[in-house]
């Protein structure tokens, strides 16, 4: 009876976490006063222009080269923000994206907390299409989505995993795991792979939605798959980091060390190492092919935001807003610069400059290199 209980007041905690993590709700379910969950997305670049979703639920699009605003649209809502807030005073609310848009072709495509798929024109903003058509899911959208082979792909709260036709939104398949998806799908070779809160990390047929394997960890799994030398590398909230072999979902190999804390964010690899950040604050060097731990960072301060590789390095920040830059031969970090601001968004870059979209709906410039940074104003 001891264990049941322990087990209950484990999992409550962690839920708690999460909610925490989230944006924060009262224990009563509803948001602070005044309040709505605030996304944290990262912006996506695609020929100079930055796409972005603010913490005011508003999509932008951005010059790079000096930060003109070349339009923005605002998502809006008239139901509770969501499965926290279910019971809510229902209010017209701007809508929280936590996901990074993606580009492809001409349109942009966004997932939000109010349980829907948007696809705008990525020239003007003018809205191509929603999903569903009618509603919304009966659960958020937190996870991003990806673009492949025609189709948009995506998690959800609900606990399915969706295909939507990429031109047009139509429904295409759907596949149901065993507990709430937030990890952004990866697809690789016609097999999407995505993670969930079953502690299961999945392979399917990116078709038909089929499920070709699973693996079950000892913890959620949040964490966006990598994909490498067939391969697929994740981290869950058991603490520690797996290699599993792409083709049959067989343990490559299991990190010998368990982490101080949950991996969350995205790894990036380079040269054969993974780079594997946590909470815990560290930066885990792993050598891809036997799991072996080369290298430990100590940031300092949690690690939510998945890293970026800038030419032979590896830009991170941690939580606290210190963006440093790992020198991968020598596995050596430098302090880039301090931003002063807590960062949770994942990095994007392009032709050496890093993007971070930090709180308070900052976004800032950094030169990989030198540190310099630029600000651009998005509120």
């Amino acid at each position: 009876m001891r264990i049941r209980h322990k087990r209950i007041l484990l999992g409550t905690i962690l839920l708690l976490l999460v909610v925490v993590v989230l944006g924060g709700v009262t224990a009563s379910g509803c948001a602070r006063t005044g309040t709505q969950p605030k996304g944290w997305s990262g912006g996506t670049i695609a020929d100079g222009i930055l796409f972005l979703g603010s913490t005011e639920g508003k999509v932008i699009a951005l010059d790079t080269s000096g930060g003109a605003r070349l339009w923005e649209v605002t998502l809006e809502t008239s139901k509770p923000a969501g499965d926290f807030l279910r019971g809510c005073a229902p209010a017209s609310t701007g809508v929280a994206i936590y996901g990074s848009p993606v580009i492809d072709g001409e349109l942009v495509y966004v997932g939000s907390y109010d349980g829907k798929i948007r696809a705008f024109n990525s020239n003007t903003g003018a809205l191509r299409w929603v999903y569903p058509r009618e509603g919304s899911f009966d659960e958020p959208v937190v996870g991003g989505l990806v673009v492949s082979g025609g189709k948009v792909y995506f998690g959800c709260s609900d606990d399915k995993v969706y295909a939507l036709d990429a031109e047009t939104g139509d429904w295409t398949w759907e596949f149901e795991a065993g507990d709430k998806i937030w990890s952004t799908p990866t697809v690789d070779s016609g097999t999407v792979y995505i993670g969930a809160f079953d502690k299961k990390l999945y392979a399917l047929d990116a078709a038909d939605g089929s499920k070709r394997w699973e693996f079950k960890t000892g913890g959620a799994i949040m964490s966006t798959p990598l994909v490498y030398n067939y391969k697929v590398y994740i981290g869950s909230l058991d603490r520690y980091f797996y290699a599993i072999t792409a083709t049959d979902g067989s343990l490559k190999w299991k990190s010998q060390v368990e982490a101080g804390s949950w991996f969350w964010a995205r790894p990036v690899v380079f040269n054969d190492l993974i780079y594997a950040p946590c909470l815990d604050g560290k930066v885990y060097t792993l050598d891809a092919e036997s799991g072996y731990k080369v290298a430990e960072l100590d940031l300092g301060s949690p690690i939510s935001s998945s890293p970026v590789l800038v030419d032979s390095s590896i830009i991170v920040a941690s939580e606290e807003g210190k963006v440093y830059a790992i020198d991968t031969s020598s596995n050596v970090k430098r302090l880039l610069t301090d931003l002063e601001a807590k960062v949770y968004a994942p990095l994007s870059s392009s032709d050496g400059t890093v993007y971070i979209h930090a709180e308070k709906d900052a976004l800032y410039a950094v030169n990989a290199q030198t540190g310099v940074i630029r600000g651009f104003n998005i509120k």
